[in-house]
């Protein structure tokens, strides 16, 4: 399905953020999509509770269970997880204390919701674990998936989401809990792990990517790729535009325009079309400046088309198909 090379060949685990209303858990999506082509097998979490993905592919609610939601472009399946905090402790307790029926005991007397609420940090760290044991995960001699595509919080809170582990490890000295933090650290900041921006060209969701991107950094996690979703393809040709902009299009041209094309227009629709085109144009030169703003940051960038019909399956595949076309699958 790849028409160039991917930019992230190595890595295994792909963290999908932005900031809320950006389209992040579409994205994440459509990467996974992309990601499983050449018979891949690609396993899409989401952590959230809203079950985003079970809608996206137009399947059933998820329970705690890994299933099969899509065929790749090139063949290969795209499975899909809803991680659930209580299920994840209850996974937790079982692998490392081998509690079995005393954990789902620990359910009815509420320690689990207490547990997956109250205590600081840790339905961040049962969500992280459980993401860090399906990446590393064997199947036949050989990772059970070939990537694994997280739609994880946004940005406002991805940094401190991603590095629960370390405050973990720092508080747990010895023993089980502080080990497997270590490693999951070491996935999360490994060359391994890459963490996506997802952004609009909008002041606001531009700027808490650079924000976000700053943090990420600052705390030793590895900055993925930047990805504009939902870019408008500009109506009008550079000169009209800068026309449009300083008030300069000619109005008899536009009444022409209208004739030769069989629309029926008076002068109301004339100063109508003129206001909306200086209108269009001034929305591109701010999303001009936005890009700009954006490529201050030195990433890799990837440009997603608005679908006017909405984000079905079908639409979903045609994401896919651009994201490998520039190289981000």
């Amino acid at each position: 399905m790849a028409d160039r090379e991917s930019d992230w060949e190595g890595v295994r685990l792909h963290v999908v953020s932005g900031k809320g209303g950006t389209g992040k858990t579409t994205v994440a999506a459509a990467l996974a999509l992309a990601l499983a082509g050449q018979g891949h097998r690609t396993l899409l979490v989401e952590v959230e509770g809203r079950q985003g993905i079970a809608q996206l592919f137009d399947v059933p609610p998820m329970p705690y269970e890994e299933r099969k939601v899509a065929v790749g472009p090139g063949g290969g399946d795209v499975f899909a997880l809803a991680v659930d905090a209580e299920g994840a402790l209850l996974e937790y307790l079982d692998m490392f204390y081998r509690l079995g029926r005393a954990g789902r005991g620990l359910r009815r007397i509420g320690a689990i919701d207490f547990a997956t609420t109250i205590a600081p940090g840790m339905r961040d760290v049962l969500l992280t674990g459980k993401v860090y044991e399906a990446v590393r995960r064997s199947r036949e001699g050989r990772p059970a998936y070939d990537a694994v595509v997280l739609d994880a919080p946004p940005t406002g809170r991805i940094a401190r989401f991603l590095g629960v582990n370390t405050e973990v490890a720092g508080l747990a000295k010895v023993g089980p809990i502080r080990s497997q933090a270590q490693s999951i650290m070491r996935l999360l900041t490994s060359p391994q792990t890459a963490v996506h921006l997802v952004t609009l060209l909008e002041e606001m969701p531009v700027q808490e990517t650079c924000d976000a991107a700053e943090e990420l950094t600052a705390a030793g996690l590895p900055l993925g790729g930047v990805v504009v979703n939902a870019v408008r393809t500009p109506l009008l040709r550079v000169a009209d535009l800068n026309a449009a902009a300083k008030g300069q299009l000619d109005s008899a041209d536009v009444a022409a325009g209208l004739k030769a094309a069989g629309v029926p227009g008076g002068d109301k629709v004339v100063a109508g079309l003129l206001t909306e085109a200086a209108e269009h144009a001034q929305r591109v030169a701010l999303e001009k400046v936005q890009r700009r703003t954006l490529k201050q940051l030195g990433r890799p960038t990837y440009e997603l088309p608005l679908l006017p019909d909405g984000v079905d399956l079908g639409g979903l595949y045609q994401l896919a198909e651009h994201l490998c076309r520039q190289g981000a699958a």
